[in-house]
């Protein structure tokens, strides 16, 4: 496969799975303000960080209010991050690799992006967010159910898996880090009723509520939270279950070429320390340290990919 067309698809799921979870991202910023009215704008400029889009708001912005946070992501074309430029970008790259999708999967796209266009034409209303958020991981679905029941199981939906989960995992680990490190005032918060209602609203966010429950029952709690979305491999937003993915993707692809690439080591290293850590080992880590430290290893592989590959040759 030429290295632009392994490009394209890996960056055409990044985008989509991107656009998802800049949604998922804002219904947090709208729930965890709802619990602290009084320091509502505090909350909106840790969703900007944690989106990494804080300074380019400023450039454009005077001041933080809820609002203007909520159009810049869903839907300004000054952010390339919005769900807007991100879908954009995702057509964009499906229309290059038009040859290597399925006609249920360009369709998909294609109506993703339309439907878009058309909620985001205006700002989005207080009223109407729930509603809005709802349709734009619907769609994000749509895409994926195409992919997964018409694709071939080749090095094509190979470079797509990794993408989505790449950026999956980036996202999961960027919520965890907001909440846990940005979010809560202090460390004397720590298992305070305020603590446990936000843990609580990141489990909803990513639909893990019901999957942790069946687990954990009624056991709520910073400590089993983190460990069911960081290392439990059963769950599909889990870092875990994300670099489980990612592994097999790449062994997929060395059995189709034969050869071992540097991208390969550095997603093992990554597999065996969420294999080996505990819980208790992270948090004596540190929770804002060890999901740092992901996130940079996560960022590295993204790019070892891209060269091995050669996505822009």
């Amino acid at each position: 496969m030429l290295g632009k067309t392994a490009g394209g698809l890996f960056w055409m799921f990044r985008y989509l799975e991107r656009a998802e979870n800049i949604a998922r991202l804002v219904e947090t910023g709208e729930r965890m303000a709802l619990t602290r009215p009084d320091g509502a704008d505090g909350e909106w400029s840790s969703i900007l960080t944690t989106a990494g889009t804080h300074a380019a708001y400023d450039a454009h912005h005077d001041d933080v209010s809820g609002e203007a946070v909520i159009d810049w992501l869903l839907r300004s074309s000054d952010n390339p991050s919005s769900v807007m430029s991100c879908m954009e970008a995702a057509r964009m790259n499906a229309r290059t690799v038009r040859t290597a999708l399925t006609r249920e999967v360009w369709e998909a796209v294609n109506e993703c992006w339309m439907t878009l266009r058309d909620l985001l034409a205006r700002k989005v209303q207080t009223r109407d967010l729930p509603k809005a958020l709802a349709t734009i991981r619907a769609r994000s679905a749509f895409v994926r159910g195409a992919l997964h029941g018409t694709m071939l199981r080749d090095e094509m939906y190979d470079f797509a898996r990794l993408g989505t989960f790449i950026e999956r995992a980036d996202a999961t680990a960027r919520l965890l880090d907001v909440k846990y490190y940005v979010l809560l005032p202090s460390i004397a918060g720590v298992g305070s009723r305020l603590d446990n209602v936000q843990w609580e609203m990141i489990l909803r966010v990513v639909s893990a509520e019901g999957p942790f429950r069946h687990v954990h029952g009624n056991t709520r709690g910073a400590s089993n939270i983190a460990q069911f979305l960081i290392l439990d491999g059963r769950m599909p937003r889990s870092l875990a279950f994300c670099y489980k993915k990612i592994g097999d993707n790449l062994d997929y692809l060395y059995r189709d070429h034969g050869i071992r690439k540097p991208c390969h080591d550095l997603a093992d290293e990554i597999c065996h320390r969420l294999s080996e850590m505990t819980i208790e080992d992270i948090f004596e880590e540190g929770l804002h340290q060890f999901l740092q430290d992901f996130l940079a290893r996560n960022t590295a592989l993204s790019h070892q990919i891209e060269q091995d590959f050669r996505f822009y040759r």
